[in-house]
């Protein structure tokens, strides 16, 4: 097991980031988030998952190790691979994802892309007993509410198109383009879904340029 990889980060893409390691680049999957605190050039570490099939050697990368683990312990329920397992850490944090199945909280689970109200149903009850209790104080989810959601979805949406490699003008515009998404998403009671914003925001880019 790939347990880390330690080195200059060499290329960033949308969901990947290629990390230099002895001389090879690594391709390491992460979250928005994740990616969002990486810069080309400056030196990263990140906890990593090596997900092995038939036709292919997959590593997905996490910002510590208590996110690598929520990534594996998800996993275990039926229906979960590492796409989704990493779609629920795009949207939520660990502790926010030990919260929501604590407190079966459906809807927080329904937020994310690919799971449906009998696919929530399902994860509540089969990860009831795995993830363990919340380490610290969170609340649900990335992104809580109106009151709190919006600096953070921002935040991290810039971040993540300045650390791909546009200005920070740039980045601004794009954030302001697909704002409309976002905040249809929360008038309807839901989480600002920031992988999504981050695609539309990088299409507004390559129409820009």
């Amino acid at each position: 097991m790939i347990a880390f990889v330690s080195g200059p980060v060499a290329t960033l893409t949308p969901d990947t980031a290629v990390i230099e390691v002895g001389g090879v680049g690594m391709a390491v999957h992460c979250t928005p988030g994740t990616l969002a605190h990486l810069r080309v050039g400056e030196r990263a570490r990140l906890a990593t998952s090596l997900v092995v099939r038939e036709d292919s050697l997959t590593l997905y990368g996490f910002a510590d190790d208590d996110e690598r683990q929520v990534f594996e312990l998800l996993q275990t329920a039926s229906g979960v691979g590492p796409r989704l397992a990493q779609a629920m850490l795009a949207v939520h944090s660990p502790d926010a994802l030990r919260t929501a199945v604590a407190t079966g909280d459906e809807k927080a689970l329904t937020a994310v892309p690919g799971i449906g109200k009998k696919g929530a149903q399902k994860l509540l009850l089969e990860l009831k007993d795995r993830l363990g209790e919340p380490v610290g104080a969170v609340g649900v989810g990335r992104a809580t509410g109106p009151a709190t959601a919006e600096p953070g979805w921002r935040e991290q949406l810039h971040a993540a198109l300045v650390g791909l490699g546009y200005a920070p003008r740039e980045a601004e515009d794009a954030v302001s383009a697909v704002t409309p998404q976002a905040e249809a998403a929360l008038a309807d009671g839901g989480r600002v879904p920031v992988p999504q914003l981050l695609r539309a925001a990088l299409q507004t880019l390559n129409r820009a340029r």
